[in-house]
C-alpha cells in the first residue's frame, strides 16, 4: 500500500504545483510575495529535461513466476512539459499543463513482453481551476483538475482530483501550508493524499525546502545566478503498452537523491543539473481497467546513477537584477 501510495504522488502534483505558485504569486501579504519573484520558481512555464542512468540489476515475476534476474543496460528519458495561463485574478486561475514525456528501455535479457528494448510515448493535458479564499481567517486555495493521458495511439485515461491547501504561516522566513489532495480515478485505490509544504530560510543563507510527500531539499544560492541544493525527490514513470488486444500500463516510481543545481542563465531561462542515486522499489504492469495492486508483473530495481540535465524558461518568474 506504501509504495502504491507513492506511485499516485506525481499525479497529485500535477494541480499542486500550480496551487504553490498560485497561491504565493496572489493570495499571500505583500511582505512574501516576494517569493514568487525567485529566480527558481516552483513551476515552470516550459521545461525541457534529460536523464540518463547507469546500467542497474532487477529481480522479477510475471503472472506470479519468479523470472531469472535480468538487468538494465539502458535507460534514458525526455520530458517536456508546459503550465499556461488564461485567467489569472485575486480569486481565480485557469490553467492548462501539457506534458510529454519519451521512454527508452534496453534490458540485457528479453525473456518477456515487458522486458525488452522499447521506446514509449506518453503525453498528458489537464485544465486546472483555482480558486482563493479565506478558511478560520487563514489563506485557502481550492482546486480542481480534469486530465486525460495516452500514448501516440490514442487517448487512454480520464482522472480527476480535488485539493484544498490552507496557509498556516507566511512570513519573511517561514512559509508553513497543510491540505489534502482527493483523486477520482478508477485505478486508484487511495482516495486521499496529505500535503503539507515547509520551508524555512536559515541565518546562514541555507533554505529548508519540504514538500511532502514529493521533495525534502535543503538549498542555498551560490555565486551571483546560482543555486545548489541536496536531498531526495519523488519522481514517476508511467506509459502504456499493448499485448493482444489488451492495454496495460506500466508505471514505477522513482527516489532520486544527491544533488541540484540550477544556475540563472539570463533573462528567463534556468539551467538545471541534478545527479545522484536513483533508487525504484517498484515498479508494475496492470491491465488499464485494473489497479496498481492486481499486477501481471512486477519488478524490484537495484539503485543506479543517474544524470539529469534541463533547461526552462519562466515568463512568469522574472529574475532578479
Amino acid at each position: 500500500m506504501k509504495t502504491f501510495r507513492k506511485a499516485l504522488i506525481p499525479f497529485a502534483f500535477l494541480p499542486f504545483k500550480n496551487i504553490v505558485y498560485a497561491q504565493k504569486k496572489d493570495s499571500i501579504p505583500l511582505k512574501v510575495r516576494a517569493f514568487v519573484a525567485d529566480k527558481f520558481p516552483q513551476t515552470r512555464d516550459f521545461n525541457l529535461e534529460f536523464t540518463q542512468t547507469t546500467p542497474y540489476k532487477f529481480t522479477s515475476n510475471l503472472n506470479g513466476n519468479e523470472l531469472p534476474e535480468n538487468k538494465v543496460k539502458d535507460f534514458h528519458q525526455v520530458k517536456a512539459n508546459a503550465n499556461i495561463y488564461f485567467v489569472k485574478n485575486r480569486k481565480w486561475q485557469l490553467s492548462t499543463s501539457l506534458n510529454y514525456r519519451y521512454t527508452s528501455i534496453n534490458t540485457e535479457n528479453p525473456v518477456s513482453d515487458y522486458q525488452q528494448k522499447s521506446d514509449y510515448h506518453y503525453f498528458s493535458e489537464a485544465i486546472n481551476a483555482n480558486y482563493f479564499s479565506k478558511l478560520f481567517n487563514k489563506i485557502a486555495v481550492y482546486s480542481a483538475s480534469v486530465s486525460v493521458d495516452g500514448s501516440e495511439q490514442h487517448f487512454e485515461r480520464i482522472r480527476g482530483i480535488l485539493t484544498g491547501l490552507i496557509v498556516l504561516k507566511a512570513n519573511p522566513k517561514t512559509k508553513i501550508t497543510l491540505g489534502a489532495a482527493v483523486f477520482i480515478d478508477p485505478s486508484s485505490q487511495v482516495p486521499v493524499l496529505p500535503i503539507f509544504t515547509y520551508e524555512h530560510k536559515f541565518d546562514n543563507g541555507w533554505v529548508a525546502d519540504i514538500l511532502l510527500p514529493k521533495k525534502v531539499l535543503i538549498r542555498k544560492n551560490i555565486f551571483s545566478n546560482g543555486r545548489i541544493s541536496f536531498g531526495s525527490e519523488l519522481d514517476n514513470t508511467s506509459f502504456y503498452l499493448y499485448r493482444s488486444d489488451k492495454t496495460y500500463e506500466y508505471r514505477q516510481v522513482e527516489i532520486n537523491s544527491g544533488a541540484i543545481y540550477e544556475h540563472n542563465l539570463g533573462g528567463y531561462f534556468i539551467g538545471t543539473l541534478k545527479t545522484g542515486i536513483r533508487a525504484t522499489p517498484n515498479a508494475r504492469v496492470f491491465e488499464k481497467q485494473e489497479s496498481f495492486k492486481d499486477y501481471v508483473f512486477e519488478a524490484k530495481y537495484k539503485p543506479s546513477f543517474y544524470f539529469n540535465i534541463g533547461i526552462s524558461y519562466n515568463l512568469f518568474g522574472k529574475p532578479k537584477n
